[in-house]
């Protein structure tokens, strides 16, 4: 009895929490309806999703397979190309060496034939001579008096007297009043006829260069009188500045510039001879050897390296090292500008000096004792020419016959092999005919006393005389090697066509005859030391 208060109790509590889950379930019944809808609806979507899911994984497996079969095939085709890529790379070392052994037979052959060229080549020039002589014509222009209708390019009779027969005739065709017929005829190894280019004159000396290159002393003289075209023919149009390149867009460069050009195309088709080419320019004027590439004080001017090469009796000239030929032609540039000129009746500038440009072809090194002994001694400069206030060279050293330029250059840079030297020299001339008086009147003089001692050495020559007289001037002096030593010597007579002028123009062809008859030995070339 006592403990149904607590019984009650505890059974009205479970009562009141039976009634709250029953109106939570009640509540619970009521939402089931909405969630059931809500889960089939996410249901739905997760189905959807799934299938989407699904397809997105079909492609994406149709896709992998589709690019590892593409993988596949680009693989198997790498490897086939790569196969054919090794047979070709075996056929291609296999014509390689075909190649290479067909390139060393065909420069086997390219020796032997360039063997054969340089034999037939100077069997040809022992033919033609030792000493070839040439004649060039120029062309009427309108200082000379006959010049009064303009001659044909075309043609080759010069509209003078002097006209060109054929390749190797010179006619002089004269009938002046007062005076006697001339009908002379001389014959040469080439003539130029007034339309002849610079390019025709230049490739009968092109042999000239190789050569030179195969250890050939070698020497090219332009003589003639006053006017008569030998500058233009040497260094080409307006001489007084620096010689233009052939490849420059000018036709009329002369056979200096254009000997420059081929001269080192030459040397660059055989880089094995690597030579050190040294140039050196003086002029002869009133029959002193002037150096015109000298400064005073031996200062160094911009350019090319140059080098004074002492020797046992002076100095020589200073010779300058060049590597191209633009640095050939500018040395030459520098020279011309010194060289003495003067106006006069028959040419506006005339030159008053023989201009000689010297090329010695060395090895590329040099002893080292020859530096210090040409920096161990000062530069004393010579005396100054008081018609010209320029420096004097010092006196060119006595030489024997086959001993020149070249071979003093041999003892001191070691090797030398030749010398090619290219000589301008100065006009002929008649005072009353030019008009000079005062110091030009003494220029006239020296010029023509030394292209007399020229003539007279010549004559000795082709006399076969015990003395020839070389010493009788410092031009036959400078050039002794060249004219009897045993050097490959071509003279160009240049003669004017002006009847006013056939006086000057027999002499020059008198001078070229006499040439022609000098007979020497045969040249030798000059062996590497």
């Amino acid at each position: 009895v006592k403990c149904r208060p607590q019984v009650w109790a505890q059974c009205w509590e479970g009562a009141g929490a039976c009634l709250c889950a029953w109106r939570a379930c009640l509540g619970l019944a009521a939402a089931m309806p909405i969630m059931l809808v809500l889960w089939v609806l996410v249901l739905q979507k997760l189905k959807r999703e799934m299938e989407a899911l699904r397809s997105s994984s079909r492609g994406l497996l149709q896709s992998y397979r589709e690019e590892y079969r593409d993988c596949l095939s680009e693989i198997v085709q790498a490897v086939q190309t790569a196969q054919l890529h090794c047979e070709a790379l075996l056929a291609c070392s296999a014509e390689a060496g075909r190649l290479e052994q067909s390139l060393r037979d065909v420069t086997e052959r390219w020796q032997r034939e360039l063997r054969e060229r340089r034999r037939l080549q100077d069997a040809l020039v022992e033919l033609k001579g030792n000493i070839r002589v040439h004649c060039r014509i120029r062309p009427l222009l309108p200082f000379d008096d006959e010049a009064q209708e303009p001659v044909s390019p075309d043609s080759s009779v010069s509209g003078g007297v002097v006209h060109a027969v054929d390749d190797e005739t010179v006619l002089v065709e004269c009938n002046r009043p007062g005076h006697a017929l001339i009908n002379k005829t001389y014959t040469f190894e080439r003539v130029y006829g007034p339309a002849e280019s610079q390019r025709a004159v230049f490739e009968d000396v092109c042999p000239l260069l190789t050569s030179f290159l195969d250890g050939y002393n070698v020497c090219i003289m332009a003589y003639g009188q006053t006017g008569s075209g030998k500058s233009f023919t040497m260094l080409g149009p307006r001489c007084q500045e620096e010689p233009a390149l052939p490849s420059e867009p000018r036709g009329d460069t002369g056979i200096i510039p254009r000997a420059a050009a081929e001269l080192f195309r030459l040397i660059s088709e055989d880089p094995s001879r690597s030579p050190e080419v040294g140039v050196s320019v003086v002029e002869i004027y009133n029959n002193d050897i002037f150096d015109l590439l000298a400064n005073d004080g031996c200062r160094a001017a911009s350019g090319a390296k140059r080098q004074v090469l002492p020797t046992q009796q002076g100095k020589t000239v200073v010779c300058g090292s060049v590597r191209s030929a633009a640095q050939f032609l500018m040395l030459v540039g520098r020279g011309l500008k010194l060289r003495a000129k003067q106006p006069t009746s028959v040419h506006a500038e005339s030159s008053r000096s023989h201009l000689v440009i010297t090329v010695t072809l060395a090895t590329a090194t040099s002893p080292p004792w020859s530096d210090r002994s040409a920096s161990a001694e000062p530069c004393q400069p010579g005396p100054r020419s008081p018609a010209t206030g320029r420096r004097q060279s010092p006196p060119v050293p006595l030489r024997t016959r086959g001993h020149g330029l070249g071979r003093a250059a041999q003892d001191r840079l070691g090797q030398v092999r030749a010398t090619l030297q290219l000589v301008d020299l100065a006009g002929s001339e008649c005072a009353g005919v030019s008009g000079v008086t005062g110091p030009a009147l003494r220029e006239t003089s020296c010029i023509n006393r030394s292209l007399a001692a020229l003539s007279d050495v010549l004559g000795a020559l082709a006399e076969g005389r015990g003395h020839i007289p070389y010493r009788n001037s410092r031009l036959t002096h400078l050039l002794q090697d060249a004219l009897g030593g045993d050097a490959k010597l071509q003279v160009i007579v240049c003669v004017s066509p002006g009847q006013r002028h056939v006086v000057e123009t027999l002499q020059s062809l008198g001078f070229g005859a006499r040439a022609r008859q000098v007979e020497r030995g045969h040249p030798a070339p000059r062996k590497l030391r």
